[in-house]
């Protein structure tokens, strides 16, 4: 199909097919066009829903179920919405009873694990309900070889990044993977986060964990997630490391790369001539 002709004074238009970057949205006198201003506050009211939609890990347990994975049902130490918003560092502990479960599930178990994956609503559940199912698919295709041992999926309501962390410990797993809804922003209602930690604690701060962002159909793929997560993971049992200290060098092959061609430098800029 022919594409559409460019108006030679406004060359903004172009560049508007490749990116959801509100450029070029055109105006009226000094207001934008009522188009545009309805399409912001339409995205700006679907990333306020995805903060407050609740978490249904009730749903997201039995689909875990009909696939033949056990799950644990936790709450953080914020008792609602309103209160996990307000206070962070609540959402960064798990209530006393959910401590308590997961004693408990240790002390059955003895001798921990591997490997311990935690999902937590977030900034956004929707993020959550979309991608996680869809992600530890694609995960568990690439992990099979490694024989690494799981515990039971963590389900976490007003859950935080280093909450994961707790559970880890609790659990006692050398990894803990934790899937999270991320900040909604006006392109991006429904993005989750990875956050990845070796030896997971309390009191571990960022510097400790890697993270993988995007991961949604827009964004980061799901193969290409659970790619880069694989090769995190397998580096840190090799190294016995995670954090600032462990970079993300998973090698993808590209058509370009196939080819030869050498794929660094700045793609925005014309390869030097020889």
């Amino acid at each position: 199909m022919e594409k559409p002709p460019v108006d030679p004074q406004n060359p903004w238009l172009e560049l508007r097919r490749l990116t959801p970057a509100r450029i070029a949205l055109g105006r009226t006198g000094t207001s934008l066009p009522t188009n545009a201003q309805l399409d912001f506050q339409f995205a700006h009211a679907q990333a306020r829903d995805a903060v407050h939609l609740p978490f249904d890990h009730a749903a997201l347990s039995a689909q875990l179920t009909e696939r033949g994975r056990e799950s644990l049902l936790l709450h953080s130490a914020a008792a609602d919405r309103n209160s996990y918003l307000q206070r962070p560092d609540l959402g960064r502990k798990l209530s006393d009873e959910a401590a308590q479960t997961l004693r408990e599930y240790a002390a059955a178990h003895p001798g921990g694990v591997d490997l311990a994956i935690v999902v937590a609503d977030g900034l956004s559940a929707l993020a959550v309900h979309r991608h996680t199912l869809p992600f530890l698919t694609r995960l568990e295709e690439q992990m099979t070889a490694d024989g690494w041992s799981l515990a039971p999926v963590a389900l976490v309501e007003q859950g935080r990044v280093a909450v994961g962390d707790e559970i880890g410990q609790l659990l006692g797993a050398k990894m803990v993977v934790m899937l999270i809804g991320e900040r909604p922003g006006l392109s991006s209602p429904d993005s989750l986060g990875l956050y990845f930690t070796y030896n997971p604690k309390v009191g571990l701060t960022d510097a400790y964990r890697n993270c993988i962002s995007n991961v949604r159909l827009e964004g980061l793929s799901y193969g290409m997630a659970a790619h880069r997560l694989l090769y995190l993971m397998r580096e840190a049992c090799r190294r016995q490391l995670s954090g600032v200290n462990l970079k993300d060098e998973a090698q993808v092959q590209t058509l370009e790369s196939d080819a030869g061609v050498d794929m660094k430098g700045n793609f925005l800029l014309d390869p030097p001539t020889t």
